[in-house]
């Protein structure tokens, strides 16, 4: 029980649900562009979408309780390591073996689409595979790429492969569709590193908010939440998404007040917590508001 209990906090389950969101719109450019679906390859995607997520989320929990990152952390609802393996360092070997299969998992249903519909997948894997073993151990320590790499994870590589496993090709409205959800998730990581900069700082890792400080990263933020919403409103003025995607512009003024808030952080965590909420649920809402647009 205490194995099960430390591999299911290492997962941090509510972070899980980014997931989901970010598929959704791959399933909604294929099913606007294709008018069908195949539920089984839908299944599996969603399958192997979420063990990229467990891995990726595994790996870092590891990765951090080795550095000493964790017990250097203040943690806050939305940032910060879950503690679990901190808490029973000796299950350290079993958290990396679960890493590594839920890694295995993903491979195998990524090599399974390309067997089904070629290897022009097979760049995207690869690169998308690499990024989930060394986010925590590369990407971290050089700013721009550690700013980058979330968006294009859940953005630009899960919804355009999403897309590819549904019809065999990619597509020009795919990578259109996938861009608020990269700018959405950096931003999301990126206000997340706020409280954890001391901590980050004394491993080495080098982030935005540690190289340009709070201020300068919160205008990054409100220029990610910009060009989340011009992207859709060029989008719709391009004819590559449906006129009915222009709800996702719903969640302007949540995003607003997070950037207003995270713009006036002073290295106050509580004073943070509320922005970083409001980020949480601009990052999920819009993907799926931009879903539901697709599939009217």
């Amino acid at each position: 029980m205490t194995i099960l209990r430390t591999l299911l906090g290492t997962i941090r389950l509510p972070f899980l649900l980014l997931t989901p969101a970010c598929v959704s719109v791959g399933i909604g450019t294929a099913y606007w562009q294709t008018g069908s679906l195949n539920g089984f390859y839908v299944l599996l995607i969603i399958i192997g979408a979420l063990s990229a997520h467990i891995s990726v989320n595994v790996f870092n929990e590891y990765f951090d309780s080795k550095s000493g990152l964790d017990s250097k952390t203040i943690r806050t609802p939305f940032s910060g390591g879950s503690g679990t393996l901190q808490a029973n360092p000796d299950l350290a070997k079993a958290v990396l073996c679960f890493a590594w299969i839920t890694f295995a998992i993903t491979g195998f249903i990524g090599f399974y689409f390309i067997a089904v519909h070629g290897w022009l997948l097979l760049p995207l894997g690869l690169f998308g595979l690499s990024l989930l073993f060394t986010y925590t151990t590369w990407w971290v320590y050089r700013p721009l790429m550690c700013l980058v790499a979330p968006g294009l994870g859940f953005g630009i590589l899960m919804i355009m492969g999403t897309h590819f496993a549904l019809t065999g090709e990619y597509s020009l409205v795919a990578f259109v569709a996938s861009l608020p959800a990269t700018f959405l998730v950096s931003g999301l990581l990126l206000l997340n590193q706020f409280p954890d900069v001391e901590a980050d700082k004394s491993i080495g890792r080098k982030h935005l908010p540690i190289t340009i400080g709070f201020r300068k990263s919160a205008l990054v933020l409100g220029c990610f939440y910009l060009l989340t919403y011009l992207a859709v409103i060029f989008g719709v003025a391009a004819q590559q998404l449906p006129i009915y995607c222009l709800l996702a512009l719903i969640t302007a003024p949540l995003a607003w007040k997070a950037f207003s808030e995270a713009k006036d952080f002073k290295g106050d965590n509580s004073q943070l917590v509320p922005a970083m909420g409001m980020n949480v649920v601009v990052t999920l809402l819009t993907p799926v508001l931009l879903t539901v647009g697709l599939f009217i």
